[in-house]
C-alpha cells in the first residue's frame, strides 16, 4: 500500500505558471545549463533521516508527524521495510536521482553487534531491490556514532578505546554497506567529537586519536577497492561545547597536521556554515580554492535561533553565490545537494514533506541558472581578476618566485620606485551586479 496515495507522481515540470502546487516551476531535470543537465549539475539527494526517522519531536513535545514504523511495539525489522517501502516510494514520486542514510536508519539496532550488522546487511539486501526497481542511487552513507550513550564522550576521540573500537567496527559495516550500494561518497559525521570541559580533556591525545581513526578509515577504503570520496562534515557546537572539525579550515588544518590532505574533503552543511559564523559562500569558496570541497547538505538555519534548526533552503541569493564557486571550479564530481532539512514540526501532513523538498529544490535551480549567467557574463570574475593583476606583473611574480627578499623590497620603496596608492575594491558595484543577475534569472523564454 502506498504511503502518499494522494500523490500520484513523479512531480513534474509545470514552469513558472504552474497552477498544480506538487509541481516543479523551475527544476527542469533535462534542461541544459552549461552544457549540461541540470539534474547532472545538481546531483540531489533525499536524507534518510529527518524524512523518515524523526517522529516531529521537540525537547519540550513529543512527535507530530504520522511514521507508522515509529510507533511503539512494532517489529523492528518489519518497521524498516516499512519505512523503506515509504522512503523510496517518496524519492521515485518526488523524482530525485539520489538519497542518503546512516546506518542506523535503514536497520534496527539488535540486542548484540553480531545482530545489529546482520539487521543491516538485511535491509542493505532490501534496499538493493528498491534502487534497482526506481533506479534511484545513494549520494552516501554513514553511521550514527553520536546517539547512543556510550558516544557521550565521542567516538574516534573517546577516552575509553573500546569505545573507539566499536565505532570503528560501526564505520567498517557502515562503509560495506555503502560499498556494496554503489555509494558515491562516505560521510565521517563526527557528532560529538569534541569537549564540553577541558577540565577532564586533553586535546593533543584526542586528536591523535581522531587521526589514527582517519587513517584507519583510508586504509580500509583502499583494502577494499572503494573508489567512493571520503568525507568530513564540518560542524562548529552543537551538542559539545567546542567541536575539533569546527569549520573547513579547521578541518583543513587537521588534515594537513596529520598528512591526511588527499585522502578526504568535506561536506559543507549550510546550517553548519552560518553556526559557525561564516556565511555558506565563505565555506565553499574555502574548501574550493584548498583542494578539498566534495559536497552539500542543503538547508538553513533561523537567524534568530542559535542550533541547527536544518530548514529547507529558499534564500536564491544565498545559493547562488555558492553556487557561482562550485560552477567556475567545474561543479560537483562525486558529490552533490543533500536535503539535510527537517519538515516544521506543525507540518504534519505526509504531503508536506513534498512541499518542503519541491520548494527547496527549486530554490537551487534558480540559484543554479543565476549562478550561470554570472559565468557566461564574466563581469563578477574579470573584476576578480583585474584587482589581483599586479601579481601577474614583474613586482609580483619575482615576489612570489622568491626573487626579491625582505631587504630587495625595502630598497625599492626607500628608492621611490614605489609609492602605491589605494584602489576601490567596488563592493556595492558587485552587489548590485549580481542583483540585477538574480532578477534576470529566470525572465520569460529562458
Amino acid at each position: 500500500m502506498d504511503f502518499f496515495p494522494d500523490v500520484p507522481g513523479p512531480i513534474p515540470f509545470g514552469g513558472r505558471d504552474a497552477e498544480a502546487e506538487l509541481a516543479y516551476r523551475v527544476y527542469d531535470p533535462d534542461r541544459i545549463v552549461l552544457g549540461k543537465r541540470m539534474e547532472d549539475h545538481l546531483r540531489i539527494a533525499v536524507c534518510y533521516w529527518h524524512s523518515f526517522g524523526w517522529p516531529g519531536s521537540d525537547v519540550f513535545g513529543q512527535g507530530t508527524f504520522d511514521r507508522p514504523w515509529l510507533e511503539p511495539g512494532v517489529d523492528p525489522m518489519r518497521a524498516a521495510r516499512q519505512k523503506m517501502d515509504a522512503a523510496f516510494e517518496f524519492f521515485a514520486k518526488l523524482g530525485t536521482p539520489f538519497f542518503c542514510f546512516h546506518d542506523i536508519d535503514i536497520a534496527p539496532v539488535g540486542a548484540t553487534f553480531a545482530e545489529t550488522k546482520h539487521n543491516l546487511e538485511e535491509m542493505v539486501g532490501y534496499a538493493e531491490e528498491h534502487m534497482a526497481r526506481t533506479g534511484v542511487r545513494l549520494l552516501w552513507g554513514t553511521t550514527n556514532a553520536f546517539g547512543h550513550p556510550r558516544f557521550a564522550a565521542g567516538a574516534a576521540t573517546n577516552p575509553d578505546p573500546e569505545v573507539f573500537a566499536y565505532a570503528a567496527a560501526q564505520v567498517k559495516n557502515a562503509i560495506d554497506a555503502t560499498h556494496r550500494l554503489g555509494g558515491a561518497n562516505y560521510v565521517l559525521w563526527g557528532g560529538r567529537e569534541g569537549y564540553e570541559t577541558l577540565l577532564n580533556t586533553r586535546m593533543r591525545r584526542e586528536a591523535d586519536q581522531l587521526a589514527r581513526f582517519l587513517t584507519m578509515v583510508a586504509e580500509y577504503k583502499h583494502a577494499i577497492g572503494f573508489e567512493g570520496t571520503l568525507l568530513i562534515e564540518p560542524k562548529p557546537q552543537e551538542p559539545t561545547k567546542h567541536q575539533y572539525d569546527y569549520d573547513c579550515a579547521s578541518v583543513h588544518g587537521f588534515l594537513d597536521r596529520y598528512d591526511l590532505v588527499g585522502e578526504f574533503r568535506v561536506n559543507i552543511e549550510v546550517n553548519h556554515a552560518t553556526l559557525a559564523g561564516h556565511s555558506f559562500h565563505h565555506e565553499v569558496a574555502y574548501a574550493i580554492d584548498n583542494g578539498i570541497f566534495g559536497s552539500v547538505d542543503a538547508n538553513r538555519g533561523d537567524p534568530h535561533n542559535q542550533w541547527d534548526t536544518d530548514q529547507f533552503p529558499n534564500s536564491v541569493e544565498e545559493m547562488t553565490l555558492a553556487m557561482f564557486e562550485i560552477l567556475r571550479s567545474g561543479g560537483f564530481d562525486t558529490g552533490g545537494f543533500n536535503f539535510d532539512t527537517k519538515l516544521r514540526r506543525q507540518s504534519m501532513d505526509r504531503v508536506d514533506l513534498f512541499h518542503g523538498h519541491i520548494g527547496g529544490i527549486d530554490t537551487l535551480a534558480q540559484s543554479l541558472l543565476a549562478a550561470a549567467r554570472l559565468v557566461e557574463d564574466g563581469a563578477l570574475q574579470a573584476a576578480r581578476d583585474q584587482r589581483y593583476a599586479g601579481w601577474a606583473g614583474p613586482l609580483g611574480t619575482a615576489i612570489i618566485d622568491g626573487d626579491l627578499s625582505l631587504g630587495d623590497l625595502e630598497q625599492k620603496v626607500a628608492a621611490g620606485d614605489l609609492d602605491p596608492h589605494p584602489v576601490s575594491g567596488r563592493q556595492e558595484q558587485l552587489e548590485n551586479l549580481v542583483n540585477r543577475t538574480l532578477w534576470r534569472a529566470i525572465e520569460p523564454g529562458e
